[in-house]
């Protein structure tokens, strides 16, 4: 009996030892174990997106998409997506049909594995207009404006300040284009008035390409938003404006603002500009990567290559 015993322990011990060896092998083949999706994006949901490119941002890494209705997400409207990788917008052309995963994650969202699924027609060999694309040096028209006290001005009211011009429509739902533009203008603003020499020298305009809707009143609103205070002394460094509807195009041009009217809202790009004291420009900016910072050090080297 004990023989018999010890045999059976001894098998056992062999089926065991064996049994291990082939969880071991099991556990090899499959590899190193991987995080799964819902662990790398927690709490990030997916949608499905079908929908037309209108615009490209590609310094913004961005593209505006006129998307079809996207179920238990949003109605059908025009949205500015960041793209994900941002090379993919190297491949994409303003009315390339595209399919796409929108990921929303707390504020966040952004579109992944975007696909093309009908291009665009070509664009015509000889284009009939050229966008003009500011460069140092260039001399700044005289542009006619109405500011939000219903006051007529011109861009040649500022000779002899450095102006950083910028353009914004008061309506503008998206987080990363205008509101952040005028957040930063804001933190330009206070920084500037705790430098009395400096704040002579330099004054703030934003102008609306959006005259129908951005009317005095409603500038001057918009404009004690972004301050956070009512107080009417904002205005002497800080204007409001519009262009008029006549001026629109050529204005536009001038400072590469592509803009398009979809589905109540208008699609556009962003161009802000550091125009010298002597009326000339200074630096441009396409896009919203910008900081404060960078624009503060503008008005320093523009005002000292002015003197």
């Amino acid at each position: 009996m004990p023989n018999m015993s010890l045999k059976l322990n001894s098998f056992s011990l062999a089926l065991l030892l064996s049994c291990a060896g082939l969880i071991t092998l099991a556990a090899c083949n499959r590899g190193p174990s991987q995080p799964s999706a819902a662990n790398q994006q927690s709490g990030a949901k997916r949608y499905a997106l079908k929908g037309k490119v209108v615009s490209i941002d590609k310094q913004g890494g961005a593209a505006n998409i006129d998307n079809e209705p996207i179920p238990g997400y949003m109605d059908a409207m025009v949205m500015s997506y960041t793209i994900k990788p941002p090379d993919i917008l190297d491949q994409l052309q303003p009315g390339d049909s595209i399919a796409a995963d929108v990921v929303v994650d707390s504020d966040k969202y952004w579109l992944e594995n975007v696909k093309i699924t009908g291009h665009s027609q070509p664009p015509a060999a000889k284009p009939t207009a050229r966008t003009h694309v500011p460069a140092a040096g260039d001399e700044v028209p005289n542009f006619k404006l109405v500011n939000q006290s219903g006051k007529s001005i011109s861009l040649h009211n500022y000779r002899g300040q450095t102006l950083l011009l910028t353009l914004i429509y008061t309506r503008c739902p998206f987080p990363d284009f205008c509101p952040r533009i005028s957040h930063e203008f804001a933190a330009i603003d206070r920084q500037v008035r705790l430098d009395p020499a400096r704040y002579g020298k330099t004054h703030l305009l934003s102008v609306s390409f959006d005259p129908a809707h951005d009317t005095p009143k409603v500038l001057r609103a918009y404009g004690f938003s972004c301050a956070g205070n009512k107080d009417p002394a904002i205005f002497a460094h800080w204007e409001f404006s519009a262009i008029p509807q006549s001026e629109l195009p050529e204005f536009a041009n001038y400072f590469a603002l592509t803009y398009k009217e979809e589905g109540g809202l208008l699609t556009h790009s962003l161009s802000t500009a550091v125009i010298s004291p002597d009326g000339k420009i200074f630096k441009w900016y396409h896009g919203a990567d910008w900081q404060a910072s960078e624009l503060l050090e503008d008005i320093a080297a523009a005002s000292h290559s002015a003197t």
